[in-house]
């Protein structure tokens, strides 16, 4: 089993799932981390640190440590969540929700199952699309700094 963090943008190895009880999630997690990322909350917008972060890094699934998105990739989308206009490949599975009146595609990371955010078809170029991303179910690592090793 593979037990440190994948090198961002390395999509060339299958990602183990990482199976985790409810409690077992709710003892390593703060309330609000686990309400979005397990139960599938959204936080206020403007609320999150991650929205101002402007440094080089890696953005990862505060629940698991998998790289998910570059800052290569992050723009200032003014809906007061962090965005992004491409995550890393293979790493964010999505499915259709049904919450609101209209179908919306939400996303989650590929390996703990934590709930990200949602992608819209409004985001610049080069992809047009917009990955609008819960900040509080994200942890930022500059560049120069190593990855953490992914959570067992």
């Amino acid at each position: 089993m593979m037990n440190h963090a994948l090198a961002a943008g390395d999509s060339s190895r299958v990602i183990p799932k990482l199976e985790k009880s409810k409690d077992e999630w709710r003892r390593l997690l703060q309330p609000k981390e686990y309400a979005v990322l397990f139960e599938e909350d959204t936080e206020y917008p403007h609320s999150s640190p991650l929205n101002h972060e402007k440094r080089a890094g890696t953005y990862i699934c505060a629940a698991c440590y998998l790289p998910l998105f570059s800052s290569e990739a992050k723009f200032e989308s003014g809906t007061g969540w962090p965005s992004f206009f491409r995550p890393l490949t293979g790493h964010l599975g999505t499915k259709t929700d049904y919450k609101l009146l209209a179908p919306r595609t939400e996303y989650h990371c590929i390996r703990c199952g934590g709930h990200q955010g949602h992608v819209f078809d409004d985001g610049p170029p080069p992809t047009g699309q917009r990955w609008c991303n819960n900040g509080i179910a994200l942890k930022f690592i500059p560049q120069g700094e190593q990855l953490p090793h992914l959570r067992n």
